[in-house]
């Protein structure tokens, strides 16, 4: 029981909770570099070092077996392309169907500095996702008492609840592609390629943002 009572704390506390404080891109404020190493330093890197830490209590980190590997480049070739399908085709449609909260609007930085920490600030909220959504949940399915079915569900699940400010489109793109990297680590327990393969997909968003606003 204990073990739920934990992930729902930090589910909650970490991810559920800062997301019904989006604003889901309405009035939409200029980037800035400060915010987002505030964001960076002050929520990504340390709700990342907690689920670490909870973790590496119950196992040392040897035996988390998360050295980078050849299956890790197969992560990242499997998932990343159907993320980059799948999100961008329903930008697609979004934008043709139209509908409440179709599109988030995002602000880019305006020089090369801030794309840096852009990309940085991308990596560490992949790691941080990845770290709880796919590695920590799927991981100790066995101790929540989950078949490897359930434990996807409950992942895909609360992935993409805490993804719904970002309207019914943004909801979908989140069932899809978490269902994507849920499968893909459960084949393969590459916490590195997922987490790289979601980072890419976050800031190509961003890039491609900057090229049509």
């Amino acid at each position: 029981m204990g073990i739920y009572i934990e992930m729902l704390i930090l589910y909650i506390v970490l991810f559920f909770s800062a997301s019904t404080g989006s604003s889901g891109g309405e009035g939409q404020a200029v980037f800035s570099i400060f915010t987002e190493l505030t964001r960076m330093l002050l929520y990504n890197i340390p709700s990342l070092a907690l689920i670490w830490y909870l973790l590496l209590k119950a196992k040392r980190i040897k035996d988390w077996d998360i050295m980078p590997g050849k299956r890790d480049i197969i992560s990242v070739i499997i998932a990343l392309p159907c993320m980059l399908i799948t999100g961008y085709s329903i930008a697609y449609v979004s934008s043709r169907i139209g509908g409440a909260s179709a599109q988030v609007s995002l602000s880019t930085p305006p020089d090369t500095a801030g794309w840096v920490i852009l990309s940085i600030s991308c990596l560490t909220a992949a790691y941080l996702e990845e770290s709880f959504f796919r590695f920590y949940i799927l991981s100790r399915r066995s101790k929540l008492n989950l078949s490897a079915a359930w434990a996807l569900i409950v992942s895909v699940a609360l992935f993409s609840i805490c993804h719904i400010y970002e309207g019914p489109w943004g909801f979908l793109n989140a069932v899809i592609s978490g269902t994507v990297l849920s499968v893909v680590f459960l084949r393969y327990k590459s916490l590195h390629g997922i987490a790289i393969a979601h980072w890419f997909y976050n800031f190509s968003v961003y890039a491609v943002s900057s090229t049509i606003a």
